[in-house]
């Protein structure tokens, strides 16, 4: 790629794709939502109002006062009535039920509520009266209520307001020894070797754990040990991660997913007692495979701390390695571990008994590039035109992550248009956003610079067709993108594994064709080439000192 008027930024690192297992539960914590909580408050709180205050609730029209409720009983006007004894022997009393009462010509039944005083006299007249019932009052229920009550709530109030509080503070500091490994069951683990693409060398060499773990005696007839834990080695996006996800879903086994930072903690001996908690559950779901990523945060070889203090980095290697010792293996279980740094991994975690194996995860050549976006195209609706072969050639360096990224964005911008599939059109302009940025079609540019810039990337155009050490021209463009105002393409055939001779000099023909066009129609040369000299400068003194 040659540019105008300014340097190409170099590709960007690849991001890694994110855990689509977002904040699950963590073992050994009990959560609950905090509405369930209010909610549950209320109801309890509601059952208990209506327990003390039933009687209340239905409360009458009439309100009677002691003379008017005397009067009516004198003059047989009850219809009936329930006297509700006060638990808390009171002298008032509570009298509900109902009395006649003319209405005109017609009599009427009304409800009515009375707290009358039942001095002796009047209890004995009320009692021989047919119409009165009497309620004892159950003072145990009552006097437990009142007792036990404000007990409960003031403790439920202290429980949601200070130690729930402090656990979610901490997130689980309750809990904080458990591991935070978080297990995809079997049932749900669908990855399988089909959803791998690329890496066929490292399928090959892991396909032997499927074999092990489901047929373990097969290996262990011969007297063979099958590997205790497996490394791989890549830059990131190469699909370590799902590499290790199929292994566990082609065996159907369990698989528990962990990152080197979920075992490091403030307090010291919080990491190793992860590592123990991650193998105790490991085994009680045997056979499985533990995934550890990024194992260099944890793994870091050991000795190059400052001061003689405790270090919490060293106790988690320490436990790691321990478990991951001969001397208490189990069958079923195989750690898995995933780093783009070996170098400053433990030289004992390395060790033949730990990591037996380190199988290495590189960025995909053009076939592997083409077979990646075949599988990621399974749920992108592609036209019949679209030749992903081109955009394979078009995407050297690129790791899995970043191709899957350019068929999302693809699919993005035919949907932004409307579009019923995904042309070839989304796809080259999906790969050039994704290496060089967004276009930049409303840079304001005079016609002189237009007219520079169309000139210059004729020169490299040209020269690079008239050569013939140089890769096959692929596009030419003038409208800025990134921090280029126009730019050059050509498409190599294959992979370049290395270069030679003729083949560079030719590359740095076309980069100064670009300034030389210039100066030729002008007359004149600009700041433009100010990359492509850069680009063929490194070029010369990598050929002459390396």
């Amino acid at each position: 790629m040659l540019t105008l008027r300014s340097r190409l930024s170099k590709m960007s690192d690849n991001n890694k794709p994110g855990d689509d297992e977002r904040n699950p539960r963590k073992s050994g914590e009990f959560r609950v939502p905090p509405r369930t909580w209010i909610v549950w408050i209320a109801i309890f709180g509601g059952i208990i109002v209506l327990m003390l205050f039933k009687d209340r609730m239905d409360s009458p029209a009439d309100v009677l006062s002691q003379f008017r409720f005397e009067q009516l009983v004198n003059t047989n006007g009850i219809v009936q009535a329930t006297i509700n004894y006060n638990p808390q022997g009171s002298a008032l009393n509570d009298i509900v039920g109902k009395y006649y009462k003319m209405d005109g010509a017609k009599r009427v039944e009304l409800p009515f509520r009375a707290r009358a005083r039942l001095y002796p006299e009047l209890e004995k007249k009320l009692l021989t009266l047919e119409q009165f019932e009497p309620r004892e009052p159950n003072t145990m229920v009552f006097s437990f209520l009142v007792s036990v009550l404000p007990i409960i709530v003031i403790a439920a109030l202290i429980w949601f307001f200070f130690i729930r509080q402090i656990k979610m503070a901490g997130k689980g500091a309750l809990s904080f020894g458990k591991s935070k490994a978080r297990l995809l069951a079997k049932e749900r683990n669908k990855t399988t070797f089909k959803d791998v693409a690329g890496i066929e060398e490292a399928i090959e060499e892991v396909s032997e754990l499927v074999e092990f773990l489901k047929d373990p005696k097969k290996f262990q007839r011969l007297g063979g040990r099958i590997p205790k834990g497996v490394l791989m080695i890549g830059p990131p996006g190469t699909g370590k991660t799902l590499l290790a996800k199929a292994i566990a879903g082609e065996a159907d086994a369990a698989f528990f997913s962990i990152s080197g930072s979920d075992f490091v903690e403030m307090f010291v001996g919080v990491g190793a007692s992860r590592v123990r908690d991650m193998f105790e559950q490991a085994r009680r779901n045997t056979p499985c495979l533990v995934f550890i990523d990024e194992i260099d945060a944890v793994g870091r070889s050991r000795g190059h701390g400052l001061g003689g203090g405790n270090d919490e980095r060293e106790q988690t290697l320490n436990a790691l390695l321990v478990e991951m010792d001969g001397f208490d293996t189990q069958e079923g279980i195989i750690i898995i571990a995933a780093t783009n740094r070996p170098d400053v991994l433990d030289p004992a975690l390395l060790r033949p008994g730990r990591f037996d194996r380190q199988v290495t995860v590189n960025l995909p050549d053009v076939r592997g590039r083409e077979a990646i976006l075949k599988v990621h195209a399974k749920n992108v609706k592609l036209a019949p035109a679209v030749d992903l072969s081109v955009i394979a050639r078009g995407t050297p360096g690129y790791s899995g992550a970043e191709l899957a990224n350019l068929l999302n964005e693809a699919a993005l911008l035919a949907a932004s248009t409307n579009k019923k599939a995904v042309n070839m059109e989304e796809l080259e302009e999906a790969r050039d956003k994704v290496r060089w940025g967004r276009e930049r079609r409303s840079l304001a540019m005079t016609d002189e610079d237009k007219k520079f810039t169309a000139w210059h990337e004729a020169g490299h155009a040209l020269i690079n067709v008239m050569l013939e050490h140089t890769h096959p021209l692929h596009k030419v463009t003038i409208i800025p993108r990134g921090q280029s105002l126009g730019s050059t393409m050509s498409l190599p055939k294959t992979d370049i594994l290395n270069r030679r001779r003729k083949e560079m000099l030719d590359m740095i023909a076309v980069m100064m064709a670009g300034r030389i066009a210039e100066e030729m129609i002008s007359g004149d040369i600009s700041t433009g080439a100010a990359g492509d000299i850069q680009q063929a400068t490194n070029m010369a003194r990598a050929m002459v000192t390396q």
